[in-house]
């Protein structure tokens, strides 16, 4: 495994992260996952509230807990639940966060988590009420460090200049590469990690079926996938090929993948047993598809 620094925290990342969310409802599966992963060095694991309705944290904690201290563990709060249980609603209230982040810890039965994340954002929310709530949990012990989850620049940007966020999590990858535009320059400048989602673009850029995504044509994505087939035939997948072709950007910390099976974990670890991109490779594959821009919350 190799590590990247999360400056701000003073932490030392993996570079392949657990993302929880797709975990399944077996509890002995899931310890033998996530247990595999920490043995494998893997030490960031990230979940939410609203993942299976809270049985993504409560499944999380049980299985962390024999390592707990030795892990970066990560939530995250802004999403409350309708009255009429159908779907979610956004509210990034002073009052919400203390309540939820409370919950949160409950079900993950711990003193506290290493990042709360605020999960989205808009540029409307009253930015100091919940910042003053991230502050009053770090006070409280709750929480060690706060971040954003967001792919919107302008909340990027406002946060970045307002608050002492540690990282964002955004999507990332040779499918969408918005936050070249300049979100990834400016959280690197000012060493704020950054925790990419959306790596492999929902398996769109290596197996699933083709369509359109993002600005691109199912035919740009076809073309996409043949350069990285071309590549990936003697070296590595072309999964494996699409997560270096992320990791070689200076600006991110590490890849937030869903794992539910041992095989996706073994793929995923297979990163770091296959050859570095050079920056020729680095350059040629991101030169299939021109750069897609943001073209909303700018």
């Amino acid at each position: 495994m190799k590590y990247r620094s999360l400056p701000k925290a003073n932490f030392k990342v993996s570079e392949i992260s657990f993302g929880c969310m797709s975990l399944g409802t077996d509890q002995s599966e899931n310890n033998l996952l996530i247990k595999e992963a920490f043995e494998a060095g893997v030490n960031y694991f990230d979940t939410a509230d609203i993942y299976q309705n809270g049985f993504n944290e409560e499944t999380v904690g049980k299985a962390v807990r024999p390592f707990r201290k030795d892990i970066i563990l990560a939530t995250k709060v802004g999403n409350q639940a309708k009255k009429d249980g159908r779907g979610w609603e956004w509210n990034p209230s002073k009052n919400y966060i203390l309540k939820a982040t409370d919950k949160s810890l409950k079900r993950l039965n711990a003193d506290y988590v290493d990042i709360l994340q605020l999960h989205g954002g808009t540029i409307e929310d009253n930015r100091d009420e919940v910042i003053e709530a991230f502050e009053i949990l770090q006070e409280q012990g709750k929480i060690r460090h706060y971040a954003i989850s967001s792919i919107r620049p302008n909340v990027i940007e406002a946060y970045v200049q307002e608050s002492e966020i540690v990282s964002d999590m955004l999507q990332y990858s040779l499918l969408d590469r918005r936050a070249e535009e300049k979100v990834l320059d400016l959280l690197h400048e000012k060493q704020i990690g950054v925790m990419v989602r959306g790596g492999l673009a929902r398996g769109l850029i290596v197996n699933k079926p083709l369509s359109d995504y993002l600005g691109y044509s199912a035919k740009d994505i076809e073309i996409q996938r043949d350069k990285l087939n071309s590549f990936s035939i003697e070296k590595m997948s072309m999964a494996q090929l699409a997560l270096k072709w992320v990791l070689f950007n200076k600006a991110v910390t590490s890849i937030v993948l869903g794992l539910r099976t041992m095989e996706h974990l073994s793929e995923a670890l297979g990163v770091f047993d296959t050859p570095d991109l050079s920056h020729d490779e680095y350059i040629e594959l991101g030169s299939v598809l021109p750069p897609n821009k943001y073209t909303d919350h700018r």
